[in-house]
């Protein structure tokens, strides 16, 4: 039988989101298989069949990035009831289920990645899956099955400022944007500290106002701001950010920031 390291088949097993997230918890020894063996090493080999679990961890989704979402929604007081959902980003399915158990009537599951839907989403009736698609290409035509009344964005190693523009023709008038802004992904490459990690509120400010910024010029108004409940995959601040198409101008986006950065700025 074919054998995989431990912190891969925690990947697999879509029990984690990352390398790093899997080494986290074996270090904490929080990692052990159905027959409660602890795990010790993140390098450790095991047979490509032992099924894990995390002790502790709450699977409340296929993914904890549906715990970002689950934030989004409680926070902005948004409905999915009956809606067409665009999931960009969509990994192996955190917003896509949360999606779901919300009461969306579809979700488009689209990831530039393949194989990564977990096998649940990916047989669900009302999911119509788009691996291996670049949004940046991507046009209204494209989505054969409805047009998105509401999108989600989770990307990785891409600004939004590639995203947001070609989502602005897709998107239904007055359409809803939950955004995950994610400064090591936007800050200029001197901003970000040693180990990809950023410190500083100042760089924070400047990303989430140039972002704001670039979602107006695409016809995309900010209604709220929050942080993430979950760090990046390294431990960085990430923030949730909604917007609605064409939506109603907001006289307080400073204070919007100011609330979010409160913390960080003293």
């Amino acid at each position: 039988m074919k054998k995989k390291r431990v912190d891969e088949l925690l990947l697999e097993q879509h029990l984690i989101e990352s390398i790093e997230e899997a080494q986290g918890y074996i270090l904490a020894g929080k990692v052990f298989t159905k027959k409660e063996v602890k795990i010790l090493t993140a390098g450790e080999k095991l047979s490509v069949d032992t099924e894990l679990y995390i002790k502790g961890l709450d699977k409340k989704y296929v993914s904890r990035g549906g715990l970002k979402l689950e934030k989004a929604i409680n926070s902005f007081y948004l409905d999915l009831r009956n809606k067409v959902i665009l999931d960009i980003g969509a990994s192996t399915g955190g917003f896509t289920d949360v999606s779901l158990k919300n009461g969306a009537k579809l979700v488009y599951a689209l990831d530039v990645g393949t194989n990564q839907l977990a096998w649940e989403l990916r047989n669900h009736e009302q999911v119509v899956v788009m691996e291996q698609t670049n949004f940046r290409h991507s046009v209204l035509e494209d989505f054969q099955d409805g047009v998105p009344d509401l999108a989600t964005i989770d990307v990785s190693f891409i600004s939004l400022d590639l995203i947001l523009p070609p989502l602005s023709s897709i998107l239904k008038a007055h359409g809803e944007v939950v955004a995950l802004i994610k400064p090591q992904f936007e800050a200029e490459k001197e901003e970000v500290g040693v180990g990809g990690i950023i410190h500083d509120p100042l760089v924070y400010r400047k990303v989430l106002e140039y972002i704001i910024d670039i979602a107006k010029d695409s016809s995309f108004a900010l209604q709220d701001l929050t942080i993430s409940p979950i760090t990046g995959s390294k431990g960085n601040t990430e923030f949730l950010a909604y917007f609605i198409k064409e939506g109603p101008e907001q006289s307080n986006t400073d204070r919007l920031i100011n609330d979010v950065l409160k913390n960080f700025e003293k």
